[in-house]
C-alpha cells in the first residue's frame, strides 16, 4: 500500500506537495557539527581508559539509596530542586543550600548557564585546548565563540582577560582536559574583574586537585562553580551535577532549567554518594596515587608528561606518531584517547583507571615503543 511518504535527505526535512524542499531545521543547527563523545563500545571487553570515568564501583550506599527510592514508588515527580542533595552537599561543602542549583550532570548547567545568558550573536569564551562540548553549546544559541589559546604552559594569556561589551559568558575548565593543569585562583579572581560578566569554573576533575574555586563565589557574584559526580564519585552512568553560585544567580537560572531536570533515582544516589565522605577519600587516593606511577612510568618509557590535576595523564612524543600507538591498543582492546590539536599537535590522555588495567596499558605502550 503506498503511504505518500515523504523521502527524507539530510539537508531536506520534507517536501512540499509541489516538490519543492522546506526545512524546518534553525539554520545554526543545520549549519553546526554536534558534540561526538568519547568511544563507547556496545560489545565485547576494553579496558576504558579514554573517557576519565572512575575505574571502581561508586559507594555501595548509592545502589541502596536507589533500590529505596523505587521501591518506594515512581508515579510521582521526584523534587524539582533535589532539595536533599543541596541539603547534604551543603554541609560536606560548607555552603547554603541556597547556593546550589542541581542538573543532569554538569553538561546540563552548562547548558542552563549558556541558553540563560547567551542571545543569539552574542558572545562565549573559553579557552583552547579544552572541552569541546563548549562550541556546540556556543553554537545551539546561535552565539559567537571565542577560543583563545593557552599559553605554551598552558595558562591564560592576556587576551583572555580583555572585556568586550558583547561577552556574555566566560567558561573556564579548571583543571583543564586534556592538560589537567590548574589556573591559580587569584588569576581567576582578576579574571572577573576585567571581563565584567559572568565567569564559570568547570571544576569536573577538581576533586583530584589541591585546589578548588569555592571560596571564591562568596567573593564575587559573577564567578560561579560547576561539579560532577560523575567522576570522582563514580557515577557517571547516573547523570549527577550542581552548581554553586550566589542566591541572585540560582534563582534565574531556576527559571531556564527544565522543570524535573533531576529524577527521584539520581538524587537518592546522589545524595548518598556525596554523604560516604569515607568512601569518597579512600577512592580519590587511590586515583592519585595510580596516577603517580602512570606519569613516572610514561616517563620512564620516554614520553613527555605535563603535571596532572586531574583523573587523567596528558602525553606526547617528540620521536614517533602517537596515533599509530593509540591504534596498536585499541587493536589490543585498549581504548585511549587521541587528540590532535591544530597549533599543539597530536597526544594522548589516558584515564586513571585501576592498578591491573594500568599494568597492562603501559605494557603495551612499551611493547609499541620497543617496536
Amino acid at each position: 500500500m503506498d503511504l505518500g511518504l515523504i523521502p527524507f535527505t539530510a539537508k531536506t526535512f520534507a517536501a512540499r506537495n509541489d516538490g519543492t524542499d522546506v526545512n524546518y531545521f534553525r539554520p545554526q543547527i543545520e549549519q553546526m557539527d554536534g558534540y561526538t563523545p568519547g568511544e563507547q563500545p556496545q560489545t565485547g571487553k576494553f579496558i576504558k581508559l579514554n573517557t576519565n570515568e572512575n575505574p571502581y564501583p561508586p559507594s555501595p550506599a548509592v545502589p541502596a539509596a536507589i533500590m529505596r527510592a523505587a521501591e518506594s514508588g515512581l508515579q510521582r515527580y521526584p523534587d524539582p530542586l533535589a532539595t536533599a542533595f543541596r541539603l547534604r552537599a551543603g554541609e560536606v561543602l560548607g555552603v547554603d543550600p541556597e547556593w546550589i542549583l542541581c542538573g543532569n550532570g554538569s553538561d546540563d548547567i552548562l547548558t542552563i548557564l549558556t541558553r540563560a545568558l547567551v542571545g543569539d550573536g552574542q558572545w562565549l569564551r573559553f579557552p583552547s585546548p579544552s572541552y569541546v562540548l563548549y562550541q556546540t553549546l556556543a553554537d545551539l544559541q546561535g552565539a559567537a565563540a571565542e577560543q583563545v589559546a593557552f599559553s605554551a604552559d598552558w595558562q591564560l594569556t592576556e587576551a583572555f582577560y580583555q572585556g568586550r561589551d558583547d561577552l556574555r559568558l566566560v567558561l573556564l575548565p579548571n583543571p583543564n582536559s586534556p592538560s589537567g593543569t590548574l589556573i591559580e585562583a587569584d588569576a581567576i579572581l582578576d579574571l572577573a574583574q576585567r571581563v565584567d560578566c559572568p565567569v564559570l569554573i568547570d571544576e569536573a576533575y577538581v576533586d583530584f586537585s589541591e585546589q578548588s574555586c569555592l571560596p571564591l563565589v562568596q567573593q564575587d557574584p559573577r564567578i560561579m562553580v560547576c561539579r560532577t559526580l560523575s567522576k570522582s564519585y563514580g557515577l557517571a552512568g547516573l547523570r549527577f551535577g550542581f552548581l554553586v553560585a550566589q542566591p541572585v544567580m540560582i534563582d534565574a537560572l531556576r527559571k531556564v532549567k527544565d522543570s524535573y531536570n533531576c529524577d527521584a533515582l539520581s538524587i537518592a544516589g546522589a545524595t548518598a554518594a556525596i554523604d560516604d565522605q569515607a568512601w569518597f577519600a579512600d577512592n580519590r587516593q587511590k586515583i592519585l596515587t595510580t596516577r603517580s606511577h602512570l606519569a613516572g612510568e610514561l616517563r620512564r618509557l620516554g614520553y613527555e608528561v605535563i603535571d596532572s590535576s586531574a583523573n587523567f595523564v596528558w602525553c606526547y612524543r617528540h620521536d614517533q606518531s602517537v596515533e599509530q600507538i593509540y591504534r596498536r591498543l585499541k587493536e589490543q582492546r585498549v581504548l585511549i584517547r587521541y587528540m590532535n590539536y591544530p597549533g599543539w599537535g597530536e597526544g594522548l590522555r589516558i584515564s586513571v583507571g585501576t592498578d591491573e588495567q594500568i599494568a597492562v596499558c603501559l605494557q603495551l605502550l612499551a611493547d609499541v615503543v620497543v617496536d
